[in-house]
C-alpha cells in the first residue's frame, strides 16, 4: 500500500498528488448535478400548472415534506454505502456504482412523469449512499503517513464541492427557469456521467489505493474538511473497556431505525396522497407521530445504556459528542431552509427585476463571479493534463469535453443576459451565494482556527447558531412590510444576500468542526457507530427543515411572513446562547481534547 501512496505523490499538481485533482473533479461534477437538481425541486413542485414553465402546483407544505424526506435519506444511505465499500467492493468501485446510479436518477427525472420522478429520487438516494462516504475515504487512504498535508488536501477537495454546487445551481437553474425543467434535470445527469467516466478512466493512477478491501482493512467513515483521520483500529488501552453490542442493543437499533424510516416515508405519503402506513392514532397523536416518538425514545435508551457501560473519561467524551449532536440537529433544521423556504422567498417575495445602471452593474458582477473561478479551475485542469496525459489521456479528454461544455453554457448564459435590456435574476441564482461566500471566507476562518484566538467547540457552535439566527433576523426585517396571506411581494435582494452571508459564516463555524471533534473524542473501536449517530443527527435536522419550512403558508396567513422568519431567528439564537453557557461543562466532559 505504501508503494502505491508513494507513486501517487510522484506526479504533483500544486504540491499535491495528481490523484487528488482527479477526485476534486469527480466531486465537482457530482456536486454540480446534486445541487443543480436539488435547488430545482421546490420550484418545480410548486410552480403553477398554467404558466410558461408549468410545474406540478403542489402546496408548499407537500413539496417540503417530500424534500425533507429526500434530504434526510441522503444522510442515512451513506452509512450503508460506507459499510458495503469497506467489506465488499472497495472505495473506487463504490464511487463508480454511485455515479452510475445517480446518472440514471437524473435521466429518470428529466421525463417529468410522476413515476419517473419518484424513481429518479430513489436512485439519487441510493447512488449518494455509494458515492458520498467513499470518495473522502480514498483521500484518507492516499494521505496515510502524510497527515501533515491532509488539511490542505481536504481544503482543496472542499473547493471542488463548492465549485460544483456553484455552477450546478447557476446553470441547471438558468436552463430550468428559462427553457423548461427537464433541461435542468437533464443537464445535471450529463455532467454526472462525464464525471464518472473521467474518474473510472483514471484508475491506473491510484494503483491499489481505494481498491478491494483486504482482510485487515479498517473502516473509514465519511470525513469533512479539516477533519482528523480516524485512527487505525487498535487494541484497547488498559483503562478502556470493550463494550460489544448486546442482543438488547441490536433489538433497539432495529426498532428505532424501523420507526424512523416509517415516519420518513409516511409523512409525505400522508400529506400528498392522504393514505398512511400507520392508520391509527393514540390520544391526540397521529400514528406517524406516535411511531417517531417511540423510535426516538428507544434510540435514547440505546444511547444512555451504552454510554453508562463505559469508563468515566470515555463516557464523558461521548456525552459531549451527543450534546454537540443535538446542536447539529438544530443547526441543520434551520440552515437547510436555503433549499426550501428561502428559495420560495426568492421566487415569490423578492424583487428580482433590475433596470438601468443597477442591471448593468449586476451583469458585470455576475460575469466576473462566473468566469474568474472557471478560469482558475480550467488552469488546474491544464496542470493536471500536463502531468498525467501520458498515463490517463482518455480521462483528461473526457474532462476537457466536460469543461468545453461548461464554458459553452457559461458564455451562452452571459450573452443571453447582456442581450436583454433589463435583467431578471433567477430564483435559483441566490443558492450560489453560499458556495461563493464559502470559497471567499474559508481561508479567513481557517486562519482564525489556527491562531491563538481559536475558540472552544461549544463557543464555535454557539457563534454558528447565533449567526444563523441573525441571518433570519434580516429576512424577518425585510419581510416585515408584507401583509399576512400575501402570495407575492417585492422585497429588495439585499436582504437575501446578507442572510446568505451570515448563514455561510455560521456554517463555517460548525460544519468543519463536528466530525473533527468526533474523531478526536471517540475511541477508534466505536468510531463507526458514532459516525452513524452523527449522520443520523444531520438526517433528523434535514427532515425537521422540510417540516418547519412547510409551515410557511400556515404561519404567514395567520400572522405574517415576517413572523415566520422571526421564529427562525429566535430559536437558533436561543440554542446558540445555551451552547455558550454550557462551554465550561463541555470543556470538562472533553477532558483536555481541543
Amino acid at each position: 500500500m505504501n508503494t502505491d501512496v508513494e507513486n501517487l505523490f510522484k506526479d504533483k499538481v500544486i504540491g499535491h498528488p495528481a490523484g487528488l485533482f482527479v477526485l476534486f473533479f469527480t466531486e465537482m461534477w457530482e456536486r454540480f448535478s446534486f445541487y443543480g437538481m436539488r435547488i430545482l425541486l421546490v420550484l418545480f413542485l410548486t410552480a403553477p400548472i398554467l404558466s410558461d414553465n408549468p410545474g406540478w402546483e403542489w402546496p408548499r407544505e407537500h413539496a417540503l415534506a417530500l424534500i425533507g424526506t429526500y434530504a434526510s435519506l441522503l444522510y442515512l444511505t451513506p452509512i450503508i454505502g460506507g459499510w458495503v465499500a469497506d467489506k465488499i467492493t472497495g472505495y473506487r468501485v463504490a464511487v463508480v456504482i454511485g455515479c452510475l446510479i445517480m446518472t440514471l436518477g437524473h435521466a429518470s427525472m428529466a421525463f417529468e412523469t410522476t413515476t419517473s420522478f419518484y424513481i429518479g429520487l430513489a436512485l439519487l438516494v441510493v447512488g449518494t449512499g455509494f458515492f458520498k462516504p467513499n470518495i473522502t475515504s480514498i483521500i484518507s487512504e492516499m494521505y496515510k503517513g502524510k497527515e501533515s498535508k491532509k488539511d490542505g488536501a481536504y481544503t482543496i477537495f472542499y473547493m471542488g464541492v463548492n465549485a460544483g454546487a456553484f455552477f450546478g445551481m447557476m446553470l441547471c437553474g438558468y436552463l430550468a427557469e428559462n427553457y423548461g425543467w427537464s433541461w435542468g434535470f437533464g443537464l445535471a445527469g450529463i455532467f454526472m456521467l462525464l464525471g464518472m467516466l473521467q474518474f473510472w478512466l483514471a484508475k491506473d493512477l491510484f494503483g491499489n489505493v481505494g481498491g478491494k478491501p483486504s482482510i485487515k482493512h479498517v473502516v473509514e467513515i465519511p470525513q469533512n474538511i479539516n477533519e482528523e483521520a480516524p485512527k487505525e483500529q487498535e487494541e484497547p488501552d488498559a483503562d478502556e473497556k470493550l463494550n460489544p453490542f448486546t442482543m438488547f442493543d441490536k433489538i433497539l437499533v432495529v426498532l428505532s431505525s424501523l420507526g424512523g424510516l416509517i415516519y420518513l416515508f409516511n409523512d409525505p405519503l400522508e400529506k400528498i396522497d392522504g393514505s398512511s402506513l400507520v392508520p391509527f392514532s393514540v390520544g391526540n397523536l397521529s400514528g406517524s407521530n406516535f411511531v417517531v416518538l417511540c423510535a426516538l425514545a428507544l434510540f435514547l435508551i440505546l444511547l444512555v445504556t451504552r454510554i453508562a457501560r463505559y469508563l468515566p473519561i470515555v463516557r464523558d467524551r461521548i456525552i459531549a459528542v451527543s450534546i454537540f449532536g443535538v446542536f447539529t440537529v438544530f443547526f441543520f433544521a434551520f440552515f437547510e431552509q436555503s433549499l426550501g423556504s428561502m428559495t420560495l422567498f426568492a421566487r415569490d417575495y423578492t424583487d428580482r427585476t433590475l433596470v438601468g445602471s443597477s442591471a448593468m452593474i449586476f451583469k458585470v458582477v455576475d460575469a466576473l463571479l462566473t468566469t474568474v473561478p472557471l478560469m482558475i479551475i480550467t488552469w488546474v485542469l491544464w496542470l493536471l493534463a500536463k502531468k498525467t496525459f501520458s498515463r490517463i489521456g482518455l480521462s483528461n479528454v473526457i474532462l476537457a469535453l466536460a469543461f468545453a461544455g461548461l464554458w459553452f453554457l457559461v458564455i451562452f448564459r452571459l450573452m443571453d443576459k447582456f442581450s436583454q435590456e433589463g435583467n431578471e435574476i433567477e430564483a435559483t441564482w441566490f443558492g450560489i451565494l453560499n458556495s461563493f461566500f464559502i470559497i471567499t471566507l474559508a481561508p479567513l476562518f481557517s486562519r482564525w482556527w489556527e491562531s491563538k484566538y481559536n475558540p472552544s467547540a461549544a463557543m464555535k457552535y454557539g457563534l454558528g447558531l447565533i449567526l444563523l439566527g441573525l441571518g433570519f433576523a434580516i429576512l424577518s426585517y425585510g419581510a416585515s412590510e408584507i401583509p399576512s396571506g400575501a402570495k407575492t411581494a417585492s422585497v429588495s435582494i439585499i436582504f437575501l444576500i446578507l442572510a446568505y452571508l451570515l448563514h455561510t459564516m455560521g456554517e463555517l463555524c460548525i460544519s468543519p468542526v463536528g466530525l473533527s471533534y468526533l474523531s478526536k473524542l471517540v475511541p477508534a473501536r466505536m468510531i463507526g457507530f458514532m459516525f452513524g449517530v452523527w449522520y443520523l443527527a444531520i438526517a433528523v435536522g434535514q427532515k425537521a427543515a422540510g417540516t418547519m419550512g412547510g409551515m410557511i403558508d400556515k404561519i404567514s396567513e395567520q400572522y405574517s411572513l415576517g413572523t415566520f422568519f422571526l421564529i427562525f431567528t429566535l430559536i437558533p439564537i436561543g440554542v446558540g446562547i445555551i451552547s455558550i453557557i454550557l462551554n465550561p461543562l463541555l470543556k470538562r466532559l472533553m477532558h483536555n481534547v481541543r
